[in-house]
């Protein structure tokens, strides 16, 4: 089954700064840059979004960069999204999945659409002693699966968020200081469980 009528969000946040969005994924699959991906504003400055309710949180494309392609997947494979740098700030990533009506390069991704299927989170420091650990860091791609079940025809993914309103700003895993003292060992993921099994 192919499900080409997919827009896929992914967001990765650096929690120490203060920021998110601050990186560029151009390419999916080694495509070639910006030909499936919608270009993003911050393409040349990797300027950040520093709140999570600006309506540029969703895709970071308020300045209307197009893609000339789409990209079709048969549901259940695996997608890579490569950056153009490394995640070169501690921090956690999430990737959201909405259905686009009728045309992909039309959908603006406004409402309650989106559903998380992925999420690389820190791991607490088992001894209780140390900083939790984040895997994202220092990564160039991201690698997932699209769930088996995604429409059409199967299953009923949610819970459905908007983006921006899929935060506040305030949840610990946004306000989390990895430098504050005493040192936190655990951290909490934010944003809903996702539909699908995070991986």
């Amino acid at each position: 089954m192919f499900f080409s009528r997919v827009v896929l969000i992914l967001c990765v946040v650096a929690w120490f700064s203060g920021v998110c969005a601050h990186y560029c994924w151009p390419s999916v699959d080694q495509t070639l840059p910006w030909d499936v991906v919608r270009r993003t504003d911050n393409y040349e400055t990797r300027n950040p979004i520093q709140n999570v309710n600006d309506p540029n949180f969703r895709c970071y494309n308020g300045a209307g960069g197009a893609a000339p392609n789409t990209y079709s997947i048969e549901a259940g494979n695996k997608i890579t999204f490569q950056t153009d740098n490394v995640l070169y700030h501690i921090g956690v990533v999430n990737v959201y999945m909405a259905k686009a009506p009728d045309k992909a390069i039309d959908f603006d991704g406004s409402g309650n659409v989106w559903f998380k299927i992925f999420e690389i989170t820190a791991h607490a420091d088992p001894t209780g002693n140390n900083y939790p650990t984040f895997p994202a860091n220092m990564l160039h791609s991201v690698t997932f699966t699209i769930p088996k079940n995604v429409p059409t025809g199967h299953g009923s993914p949610g819970p459905l968020v908007s983006i921006p309103g899929v935060y506040t700003g305030y949840e610990p895993g946004i306000i989390f200081d990895p430098y504050s003292y005493p040192a936190p060992t655990s951290y909490t993921q934010p944003g809903p469980n996702g539909f699908y099994p995070i991986q």
